[in-house]
């Protein structure tokens, strides 16, 4: 590859003549369109189309019979990369976004088209900060070294003031947790402000640190207008809080790029709204590719559900993801974040996860897997702590329940 290009892996789905597909695409993301136009000149043709590198069958698409398509209307699946040249729309994320993910998927020639991996010019590693804090940030903030970060989610989700909130907190601290964040629901609603959640929590957190030395790490949602956010994130530093959470698909990117350039905390991000772009086989984004985007401009940690979770995502997917966060997007900055596990976690699936994250360099968190057990919020942390101890001693849960009453009990309230 040319690296001062930037290259895009596709999943085209078409029952047309692939190769005009492929050509009609690239054309109407860069100097083309539907008829020749003055102007359109051999050397602009040279210097300003996108190019298409590769395409190549891939059997079926499956299920597929298209309406009104010539002959038996069945369309077929390629693997297509395009390349684009960068003076297009210099180093700017969004004008890339509009190029790679634009006017493309609305194109009658194409009955499917998935974003399954970007490759980033080497000159925008220099434009954007990429994460300021990552694991190493991470586990210097909190104290938690050699493995995982146990984390979990206020739960209910909403419907608690700022004092109540606190008590779960209060709970949740004494239980030994490592981490907690809002629920992405959770904002600035008038039963629970922020300004009045952060200081009571806080409250909390600063008594439980002077007891124990141990600073519980808190992500509070500043999810908002650009404004909003800054003077959230500021009432965030003045309270010596210890992290900020953001919904992705809420901000977009640009309101992300300018929190990055003045937030003094980890980006917790979350990716609420996932399903509407990566859940479809035929379009939209897999993950491995958006979640590049993010990781440049600097989040901290970003969600990639959990095994066998309560949400459509297969294992397989979510395995890919999770080790995707930590690969390196260029050879001397690898942008690694902190993959978040979530979504109907429990005891159960630590084994599986911490077998495919064997450096534990992640952020376990579960809601009811803590909030449920029978004997209470401490002995729902106590019980995922004793999981991952035997998982990273390779001891089976089994074996590990025998010593362990909380154990057990968590082993017979989430079983499957």
């Amino acid at each position: 590859m040319d690296k001062s290009r930037l290259y895009v892996d596709y999943q085209l789905d078409t029952c047309l003549d692939v190769t005009k597909v492929a050509r009609t695409v690239a054309g109407e993301q860069s100097s083309g369109t539907f008829v020749s136009v003055p102007g359109e000149s051999e050397e602009l043709i040279r210097r300003s189309l996108a190019r298409v590198e590769s395409v190549a069958d891939a059997g079926p698409t499956p299920g597929a019979v298209l309406a009104g398509s010539k002959g038996d209307g069945s369309a077929r699946r390629y693997r297509m990369m395009i390349s684009w040249p960068t003076e297009n729309f210099g180093l700017s994320l969004p004008n890339i976004i509009a190029a790679i993910a634009g006017n493309l998927f609305e194109l009658k020639e194409v009955a499917g088209l998935k974003i399954k991996d970007i490759h980033f010019p080497d000159a925008i590693r220099h434009q954007y900060k990429g994460p300021a804090f990552g694991m190493a940030g991470t586990r210097e903030l909190t104290g938690v070294f050699e493995r995982p970060l146990i984390g979990t989610i206020v739960k209910p989700s909403v419907g608690m003031s700022a004092k109540e909130t606190a008590a779960v907190v209060k709970s949740l601290c004494e239980g030994g947790i490592d981490f907690i964040k809002d629920d992405e629901l959770q904002a600035d609603g008038p039963l629970c402000p922020f300004a009045d959640r952060v200081g009571e929590v806080m409250r909390v957190i600063d008594d439980y640190q002077e007891k124990s030395g141990k600073k519980v790490m808190y992500a509070f949602n500043l999810t908002g207008a650009i404004d909003e956010m800054r003077r959230r994130h500021d009432l965030l530093v003045a309270r010596r809080a210890t992290c900020a959470m953001v919904s992705l698909n809420s901000v977009g990117i640009g309101a992300l790029m300018d929190l990055r350039g003045y937030c003094q905390l980890p980006i917790h991000a979350h990716r609420n709204g996932w399903g509407y772009l990566g859940r479809s086989e035929n379009n939209g984004w897999d993950y491995v590719a958006w979640q590049k985007i993010w990781r440049l401009i600097g989040v901290d940690h970003m969600h990639v559900n959990g095994i066998d979770n309560k949400f459509w995502e297969p294992n397989e997917s979510v395995v890919r993801s999770a080790q995707a966060c930590t690969e390196p997007m260029f050879e001397d900055k690898t942008c690694a974040v902190v993959p978040v596990f979530s979504s109907g976690q429990t005891v159960w699936q630590v084994h599986r996860t911490s077998s495919f994250m064997p450096d534990g360099d992640l952020i376990y968190c579960a809601g009811g897997g803590i909030m449920a057990h029978p004997d209470g919020i401490s002995a729902g942390v106590e019980s995922l702590r004793m999981a991952w101890d035997a998982a990273r001693n390779n001891v089976s849960l089994e074996e590990a329940a025998r010593s362990s009453e909380k154990l057990t009990h968590a082993m017979e309230k989430f079983r499957y």
